[in-house]
């Protein structure tokens, strides 16, 4: 699904994705491609194919970095060339996560600690990776990925949990900091995205059920409706909101 809104000043930004070829951030990757924007994205895994299919689709090839984002070194050297291949990374997406379920007696310090490196750690130093280009640049935009699942007090992935909370306080903290510099520091919070993984592991008939009887939009929400609300927290339209929390859940939770 292409997204409903153009912005036109994301045409040729610079932009760095992390976890950009599977899942919602393929959607993610996608969506900005669609803008004429110049797309570099990490995972693990290879991405040539699905890099063969965006560069089919949109006539651009995204910079494909392979990555294990929980390694800061890498991911510093890969903030590097894509800044070199593109310019300097003036929009960032911090989206790589992993939801892996777990019961807080069966955690050790080592679960932990690989727990909190790919969902928190890696967002904070992707992003003091960009903040001195974006400062030449005269401004920014990240935007970090947390989750519903902090405010519903869900059981079941207490770490994950935690540091989904912990995102939130980092983009306040970081909102502040670096406002006086034009780099707007935003979280998005989507609900239950349906992707493939999700399907596969852990999205029983009952599961769905009782999800989609707790939203009030009576839909599921699937990876493309993320898009157009990320590209509007990227772009321009939002310039004046940073420190913020935009929750995309068929509403599960209200905030305010």
């Amino acid at each position: 699904m292409a997204p409903v809104a153009n912005y036109p000043d994301l045409k040729d930004k610079s932009v760095f994705i992390t976890g950009g070829g599977s899942g919602i951030g393929a959607e993610l990757t996608a969506g900005f491609l669609s803008q004429g924007a110049k797309v570099a994205f990490i995972q693990r895994s290879d991405a040539t194919p699905f890099c063969d299919e965006m560069e089919k689709r949109f006539g651009q090839r995204p910079l494909f970095l392979p990555c294990d984002v929980a390694d800061v070194a890498r991911l510093k050297e890969a903030i590097t060339q894509a800044s070199a291949a593109h310019g300097p990374v003036t929009v960032l997406v911090n989206n790589a996560a992993n939801d892996q379920r777990h019961k807080t007696e069966d955690v050790t310090e080592d679960y932990w600690d690989w727990s909190q490196a790919i969902n928190l750690k890696a967002y904070f130093f992707a992003c003091q990776a960009v903040v001195a280009g974006m400062r030449d640049a005269g401004g920014g935009a990240i935007v970090s990925f947390t989750s519903i699942s902090y405010m519903m007090g869900n059981a079941g992935y207490p770490s994950y949990a935690t540091a989904n909370s912990g995102i939130n306080g980092m983009t306040r903290a970081l909102a502040r900091e670096f406002g006086p510099d034009g780099i707007r520091v935003n979280a998005l919070a989507p609900g239950w995205v349906l992707t493939d993984k999700q399907m596969e592991s852990w999205a029983s008939p009952e599961a769905l059920a009782d999800h989609l009887d707790r939203q009030c939009l009576k839909e599921h929400l699937a990876p493309a409706d993320i898009v157009d609300p990320l590209l509007f927290l990227s772009s321009s339209a939002s310039r004046m909101m940073t420190g913020q929390a935009l929750v995309i859940d068929g509403g599960v939770v209200v905030t305010g």
